[in-house]
């Protein structure tokens, strides 16, 4: 059986704060990756439920953090088309996603 593994480090500030984070994954090779943020959800077989992380780095804009969540909603609704075939459920997350998009897009040019 092939293994494959992603690795995720986060550099702390004083007060526990993340300044920076960083990954890798062992078949992308060594080169490792920047972001400002990270969503992990993992369905907790024992538990039957969802556990999670979520952390940005204290540089990320209010406004990219609702763009991130909007374009990890839009992912998961392309996953779960393709994993369910579930296409009704697929279109209510990427109609939410349009929603959002318009709310986000005007609070954005009612603040300048």
């Amino acid at each position: 059986m092939k293994k494959s593994e992603i690795y995720v480090s986060i550099a702390l500030d004083d007060n526990r704060v993340p300044e920076a984070i960083s990954w890798r994954a062992t078949d992308a090779g060594e080169k490792i990756h920047f972001a400002k943020a990270i969503n992990i959800s993992l369905w907790d077989r024992d538990e039957a439920g969802t556990m999670k992380i979520d952390l940005w780095t204290k540089d990320m804009p209010v406004d990219e953090m609702k763009y991130f969540y909007i374009d990890t909603m839009g992912a998961m609704a392309q996953s779960i088309a393709t994993a369910t075939s579930d296409q009704v459920m697929a279109k209510k997350m990427r109609d939410l996603c349009e929603e959002l998009m318009k709310h986000v897009e005007e609070q954005r040019s009612q603040n300048g």
